[in-house]
């Protein structure tokens, strides 16, 4: 069993994803003056040994010196990362392509990646002394949130649109957390907290305060571990927010500067519903920044309607600068997803989940993914939170 001490971290400071200015670490920080998200950075110019992992759990705690957090005593874990990376292999040969693998992240603690995040950033925002959260949430952020401000022993504020599946709803409510359902989409969502907001409330929004990201990060530094440190050749990711692309992206980044991968870097694919799909529109103009996806229809798969990333040009930026692309996926698309995967694999995908497969399936017959190459795609959570949406 682990001694919880003071952390080894190599976090060194916050600073704007834009202008690179530096923030106070030691204070309550949300984004920054040019209303931009921010960024921890480490100092990794002594650097760090692989060997440093030996022997430490399989969580995403096992690399605490790439994580933010200072003082271990603030650790709210349940037990998140650690995730398998399944090789599909049965797939792989019904479609000819041998080195396919699924990154399953639906056993982690409230069922989906979003522990991740939210673990990382309740056990931060404790540290720095904040005592209630507020979140707009499409369902499984929500949960994860008021899972570990109940550990935490923090007040849970979650704002969620009213045609949320009741299962994140009733979820919310065990947890101990005020629930407020909204009608419309997240963005109603924040609008509405923006009007109700307590001062001491802290907004944990996707990439509206640091430490989301870092939580997030991790599944990065496991693929990486998990396939002995060879980078993959394309990581396919359900792209809403979109703070998991981005935090795969700094892991590889930053196991750069350690050495302990090489120069390689995947290609980044951001997968969305048809229905609300703003950073492929913007992809496929070659622009900087995603105009608002106005008026976003209904999907089975909630996380990806989000009609504006608030990350929108770190997404776009990561996509151009590793010829990745971005894809849409409709409904029945999703749903013969699911099917197939499932009937394959054994594996019953989230909705997202199942968009990534069809966009996979699409890279691969138009020949922009080759048989050969190493592939991961992402599976944010279980099928199970979603059945509402199926019947």
């Amino acid at each position: 069993m682990e001694t919880l001490s003071i952390a080894k971290t190599l976090y060194a400071d916050l600073v704007c994803s834009k202008s690179g200015a530096v923030y106070d670490k030691n204070r309550v920080q949300t984004y920054s003056s040019a209303e931009k998200p921010l960024l921890a950075r480490y100092d990794l110019s002594a650097g760090l040994e692989r060997g440093v992992l030996q022997g430490r759990p399989w969580n995403m705690w096992r690399y605490r010196e790439l994580l933010p957090l200072e003082d271990e005593a603030y650790r709210y874990s349940l037990g998140e990362g650690g995730t398998p990376l399944f090789h599909l292999k049965r797939a792989g040969r019904h479609l000819g392509t041998p080195w396919l693998y699924l990154k399953d992240e639906a056993g982690n603690p409230t069922g989906s990646f979003k522990a991740r995040g939210l673990s990382m950033a309740i056990s931060k925002a404790a540290e720095l002394g904040v005592r209630k959260c507020v979140i707009p949430t499409a369902g499984n952020a929500g949960g994860a949130m008021s899972a570990y401000c109940a550990i935490a022993g923090m007040e849970a504020h979650v704002y969620m649109p009213r045609q949320t599946p009741l299962v994140f709803q009733h979820e919310c409510a065990l947890y101990g957390a005020k629930v407020t359902l909204v009608d419309g989409d997240i963005s109603d969502c924040a609008r509405r907290i923006a009007g109700e907001r307590q001062p001491d409330w802290f907004d944990i929004s996707t990439l509206k305060e640091p430490f989301r990201l870092e939580g997030k990060k991790t599944m990065g530094l496991e693929i990486v571990e998990q396939l002995d440190w060879q980078a993959p050749d394309v990581i396919i990711y359900p792209t809403g927010g979109g703070t998991g692309l981005i935090g795969i992206w700094k892991a590889f980044e930053e196991l750069e500067k350690l050495a302990w991968t090489g120069k390689k870097k995947p290609r980044m694919v951001a997968v969305q519903a048809e229905v609300c799909s703003p950073i492929v529109n913007a992809f496929a103009a070659d622009a900087k920044i995603a105009a608002p996806c106005h008026q976003p229809g209904t999907t089975i798969a909630n996380g990806l309607r989000v009609p504006a990333a608030f990350g929108d040009e770190l997404i776009l930026d990561i996509l151009y600068k590793s010829g990745g692309r971005a894809l849409a996926v409709s409904e029945e698309d999703m749903k013969t997803g699911l099917k197939e995967v499932a009937r394959l694999e054994g594996q019953l995908l989230a909705p997202e989940g199942a968009a990534v497969w069809m966009a996979f399936r699409r890279l691969l017959r138009e020949g922009w993914i080759q048989p050969e190459e190493r592939v991961v795609l992402l599976n944010t959570g279980t099928l199970y939170k979603y059945i509402e949406n199926l019947v």
